[in-house]
């Protein structure tokens, strides 16, 4: 019998693989279950403001037919996406592919230095990103994290997000970008880990 399950898959960091696991094979085309995968042009040819998206529906046929019936009156409650982007679409993935390339090359150089510049400070560490644009650093809790963001903003011109923002179960995380150009990218980390760590301070000594 056919799962009575489905699954959303996001998949729009699928072609930035960050780990040492290579490319994820995507979920698109399984058919034991009512699968929808997720894509479009923001993460796949770094053109957000083009403003296209699409899903993959897969499954036992009779579901999935079902599920597209309904997907499209969705879908006919929203503008369509405009005609220029959509005639552009076959040009647009093709020519996306130097894009990609050039977007994750930049990422895994990014979090080279980011892996190598936290093993200085003990009481930081980062979460290794399997995929994706971003990185996630963990502190000591004694510091909140939206004080921190803004201190780091107004006074060091460093931009990052509260882990809150992410839904964290626990305190004393910042996600922070791995795209800005490398020359940037450091100088940025330099003064967001040393205004951390000068933040911590020092472990506390026995009693």
């Amino acid at each position: 019998a056919a799962a009575s399950a489905s699954w959303i898959v996001d998949e729009v960091f699928l072609d930035y693989p960050l780990g040492d696991r290579g490319l994820p094979a995507s979920m698109a085309g399984r058919e034991r279950a009512l699968t929808f995968v997720l894509g479009g042009l923001s993460k796949s040819v770094g053109l957000p403001q083009l403003k296209l998206g699409w899903i993959v529906v897969s499954g036992p046929r009779a579901m999935a037919a079902a599920a597209l019936e309904k997907l499209e009156f969705i879908a006919d409650q929203y503008l369509s996406p405009s005609t220029p982007v959509q005639l552009a679409l076959p040009q647009l993935l093709e020519r996306g592919t130097v894009v990609r390339r050039a977007i994750l090359e930049r990422c895994r150089t990014n979090l080279g230095v980011l892996t190598a510049a936290v093993r200085r400070f003990p009481a930081i560490g980062l979460y290794p990103p399997d995929g994706g644009w971003s990185a996630v650093l963990r502190f000591p809790s004694v510091l909140d994290e939206q004080s921190l963001a803004i201190r780091l903003i107004e006074g060091e011109g460093v931009a990052v997000y509260p882990g809150y923002l992410f839904d964290f179960a626990r305190p004393g995380h910042l996600v922070i970008s791995l795209l800005p150009p490398q020359r940037i990218f450091k100088e940025g980390l330099r003064r967001l880990l040393d205004t951390m760590d000068g933040a911590i301070g020092p472990p506390a000594g026995p009693a």
